[in-house]
């Protein structure tokens, strides 16, 4: 196997994707495990290989990553952030267009931590009056 052209990571709510890019025939393993066995909805593929469909690159890279932490939508989203910044990483030209399509932001968006005395971080328990 060749070193990798470029190693990145993305991030998204709990979800941490390490991605190692490769010259190749644009296969895509995750965990070991193909990209269609990974991601089974196929919202989560096309999310994930939309900054492959910006840049025209989607046979030029084989593709490994180490996904772990979060849900299946957030791992999708730090897989996606990562193939980008390796996008950048490898062809510096292609930021602009991942720049426009907004695939280089970071959602810093997290879950909101729960106060103490409710529920949840909102959530109150019912108020009973008697």
């Amino acid at each position: 196997m060749p070193a990798p052209l470029s190693q990145t990571t993305g991030r998204r709510k709990q979800a941490v994707a390490r991605v190692r890019f490769r010259p190749g025939q644009g296969t895509i393993t995750i965990n070991k495990l193909p990209f269609e066995k990974y991601f089974t909805s196929a919202t989560h593929r096309m999310l994930v290989t939309e900054p492959l469909r910006v840049t025209n690159t989607a046979e030029s890279y084989d593709i490994d990553a180490t996904i772990d932490g979060g849900g299946i939508s957030g791992q999708a989203g730090a897989m996606r952030l990562g193939i980008a910044r390796s996008l950048c990483e490898v062809d510096a030209e292609l930021r602009g267009a991942l720049k426009r399509a907004g695939l280089l932001t970071r959602d810093a968006r997290e879950k909101e931590s729960k106060k103490y005395g409710l529920k949840k971080a909102r959530k109150a328990p019912q108020y009973s009056k008697r």
